[in-house]
C-alpha cells in the first residue's frame, strides 16, 4: 500500500507530510502543539501559529517527513 504525502495549505505556506518517512520523534507535536496536533483531524492546523514559527519547526523535523513551501503572492 503506497501512502502519499498529506498537504496542508493556507495563504502563506504549504506544508507536506510524508508518513512513510516519519520516524515518530514527535518533536513537532511536543514543540508546536497548536499546529501539529496528535488527536485531531486534520492534525496540522496552519492557523495555530505564525508562518515563521511553523517554518522554524518544520526545519527541526529529524526525518524530513515535514517539508514546506512559501506560497507565491499574486500581484494585482
Amino acid at each position: 500500500m503506497k501512502t502519499t504525502a498529506n498537504v496542508f495549505s493556507n495563504e502563506d505556506i504549504t506544508v507536506t507530510y510524508q508518513p512513510c518517512v516519519c520516524v515518530n520523534a514527535e518533536r513537532c507535536a511536543k514543540e508546536l502543539s497548536n499546529v501539529f496536533r496528535q488527536s485531531v483531524i486534520p492534525w496540522i492546523d496552519l492557523d495555530g501559529a505564525s508562518t515563521e514559527k511553523i517554518i522554524k519547526q518544520v526545519k527541526k523535523c529529524p526525518s524530513g517527513a515535514l517539508q514546506y513551501n512559501i506560497n507565491k503572492k499574486e500581484v494585482a
